[in-house]
C-alpha cells in the first residue's frame, strides 16, 4: 500500500538539507529563524508518537469527530499508520485505510500540480493571461465599493491594471474570492453562483460575470481561482480536467481512488459520513454532478495520499517517474506571496503565521510571532480541507504527514493537536 524508498528520495533530501546548511552558512541572521524546528536529520522516536492514539481515541468518545486515519512516513517508510472510530456512526461502520474521504480544498494541490505539470510540457505558461483559454475573462472588473449621497453601499466597477494570469490563479490573487466568508457587496454577488448542474466550462462563465475583489496580485484572497485554473487545464489539455489528472498524474502514482465522484456501489459504500451537525457542506461528492471542481471536490483515500506525499517528498518524482521537474517543483514549493512581492494580507489568510505561499502550497518561511513558535520546520509544505484532511510535507526531516477525516468542527483541534505530538516526538 505503501511506496518504497527511494534513490531520487535521499539524493532530492539532501540536496534540500545542504540548501539550508547553506543559508545558515551565509546569513547568521536568517539562521536563528530557520531553527526553529527539529535539527534536519533528528531521530524521530516511535514510542513518543502513540499519544496520537489516546488523543484521537478521547475525540471519538466524546463525540467530536466521528472518526480519522493517520499516516506518518519517514524515510520511504511508515512509522505509524493507525485507524480510529466510525467512518458511519449510524451504520456502525469503522474506519479502514480503504476508506474514502473528502478531501476539499487539498483538491486544490492537486489542480496545481496537474497545471504544472503542463507548463513542463510548454501548454501553459504563468504569464499567460487566463483570457487566453477562457475569452470572458478579458472583460473583467473589479469591484470597489463605496457610500452614495444616501449612505447606501454601492458598487464601482473599475478596469484591471494588468490582466488576470495563470500564476495568480495558482496563488490566490487573482482577486477571485468565495462568497461564503467575509462581507461586502463582493461577496454578495456569489449568491446563488452553485446553483444548478454545470462543468468547468459553465463555472468560469458565471464567475466572468461576478466583479473581482480586488486588483489582481494586491492580496491573498481565498477562493475559486483554483477552479478557474481547473478549466484552464481543460482548454490547454484538450481534455476534461479528470481525464487529463487521471492519464497524467493520478493513474502513473497509482491514486485508483482519487476522484471528483464515486459512482461505484462499493466505493460509496466505503465513504466517511460526517456527524450529523456536520451535514452542511455546500457539496456532497456523494451527488454525482457535471462539475468538477479543481478547488474542492476530489475524494481519495490514505493509500492514495501515501503515494501522493511521497512523490511530494520526492520533490516531484516516484518509483522513476518524473511528474514535476526539479526546477518547476522548486517554484511550487518557493514563497511568492512575502515581503516584496506587493501582496498584502488579511484575517483571512489561511496559511498562517509563518507561512507564505507557493503554487497551491503554505510554505513555512519563518516561526511566526507566537512564542514558543507552533511545531514544524523551516520550508514545510502543507494545506489542508473544510473537512480535516491535512496533508504536510517535511523535507528537511524526510517526513510527511497525512490526517484524515470528515470533521468539519472538529478538525482543527484535531489536527494542531497530531502535528505537536508528531514534532514533539523527534529527539532534541
Amino acid at each position: 500500500m505503501f511506496p518504497r524508498k527511494s534513490v531520487l528520495f535521499h539524493s532530492s533530501t539532501m540536496l534540500f538539507g545542504a540548501a539550508i546548511a547553506s543559508v545558515l552558512a551565509t546569513d547568521p541572521l536568517l539562521a536563528a529563524d530557520v531553527l526553529f524546528g527539529p535539527q534536519p536529520g533528528a531521530a524521530l522516536s516511535v514510542e513518543k508518537l502513540s499519544p496520537i492514539e489516546d488523543f484521537i481515541n478521547g475525540e471519538v468518545a466524546a463525540g467530536r469527530i466521528p472518526g480519522a486515519v493517520v499516516l506518518v512516513q519517514r524515510h520511504g517508510q511508515p512509522v505509524y499508520f493507525k485507524c480510529f472510530g466510525k467512518r458511519d456512526v449510524d451504520a456502525g461502520t469503522p474506519v479502514t485505510p480503504d476508506t474514502i474521504f473528502p478531501i476539499h480544498s487539498v483538491t486544490k494541490t492537486i489542480t496545481s500540480v496537474a497545471a504544472m505539470m503542463l507548463v513542463d510540457q510548454g501548454k501553459i505558461s504563468l504569464s499567460d493571461p487566463v483570457s487566453k483559454y477562457i475569452s470572458s475573462f478579458a472583460n473583467m472588473k473589479v469591484g470597489v465599493e463605496r457610500k452614495d449621497e444616501s449612505g447606501r453601499s454601492m458598487l464601482d466597477l473599475v478596469p484591471l491594471r494588468r490582466p488576470i494570469n495563470v500564476e495568480d490563479l495558482l496563488l490566490q490573487t487573482s482577486g477571485i474570492t468565495y462568497g461564503f466568508y467575509g462581507d461586502g457587496l463582493v461577496k454578495a454577488a456569489y449568491d446563488g453562483i452553485y446553483l444548478g448542474d454545470f462543468d468547468n466550462a459553465g463555472f468560469a462563465e458565471r464567475i466572468a460575470k461576478v466583479p473581482l475583489a480586488e486588483q489582481p496580485r494586491t492580496l491573498w484572497d481565498y477562493g475559486h481561482s483554483t477552479d478557474i485554473l481547473g478549466r484552464v487545464i481543460e482548454v490547454a489539455s484538450g481534455q476534461s480536467l479528470y481525464q487529463f489528472e487521471k492519464t497524467n498524474l493520478l493513474d502513473p502514482l497509482g491514486m485508483t481512488t482519487t476522484k471528483f465522484f464515486l459512482t461505484d456501489p462499493a466505493e460509496r459504500a466505503r465513504y466517511a459520513q460526517p456527524l450529523a451537525r456536520d451535514r452542511h457542506v455546500e457539496r456532497n461528492s456523494l451527488d454525482v454532478t457535471r462539475w468538477e471542481s479543481g478547488g474542492g471536490g476530489m475524494v481519495s483515500t490514505i493509500s492514495d495520499f501515501a503515494r501522493y506525499g511521497q512523490m511530494l517528498l520526492n520533490g516531484g518524482t516516484l518509483d522513476g517517474k518524473t511528474f514535476l521537474s526539479p526546477a518547476t517543483f522548486a517554484a511550487m514549493t518557493t514563497d511568492h506571496v512575502g515581503p516584496g512581492a506587493g501582496v498584502a494580507r488579511n484575517y483571512y489568510y489561511y496559511p498562517g503565521d509563518g507561512f507564505g505561499f507557493g503554487y497551491g502550497f503554505g510554505i513555512r518561511t519563518d516561526p511566526g510571532i507566537t512564542v514558543p513558535p507552533p511545531p514544524g520546520s523551516f520550508g514545510e509544505v502543507k494545506w489542508d480541507g473544510a473537512t480535516g484532511v491535512y496533508l504536510v510535507v517535511d523535507r528537511a526531516e524526510d517526513m510527511f504527514f497525512v490526517v484524515m477525516q470528515d470533521s468539519p468542527s472538529g478538525r482543527m483541534h484535531v489536527n494542531t493537536t497530531v502535528k505537536k505530538i508528531i514534532y514533539d516526538a523527534f529527539e532534541k
